[in-house]
């Protein structure tokens, strides 16, 4: 089965821009899950392959919804307050 983006495939893959909402978060989330295996195993050339693919991606993921959700324990605020959090925990009482 062709890929319906196929119009606009190009040796580096489809343009960003020229993918739907659903399928740039398909690719991302291929690419994040692939992204080890590749750090470890890849040549030097499938590595900056996926490295410049990725920042296209995410690039084009965050012009779209710079609103999108941010979990408190993601910031560095929420971080430290954790960190806190168990060192209290950690004391003897």
């Amino acid at each position: 089965m062709a890929h319906p983006d196929t119009a606009h495939a190009r040796p580096e893959g489809i343009s960003p821009h020229a993918l739907g909402n659903d399928t740039l978060l398909h690719e991302l989330e291929q690419l994040h899950r692939t992204r080890h295996e590749t750090f470890l195993y890849g040549s030097e050339e499938a590595l900056k392959r996926h490295t410049l693919r990725t920042g296209q991606l995410e690039a084009e993921y965050l012009h779209r919804f710079p609103d999108r959700l941010v979990t408190a324990g993601r910031t560095r605020a929420g971080a430290r307050a954790r960190d806190a959090a168990a060192r209290a925990e950690a004391l003897p009482e």
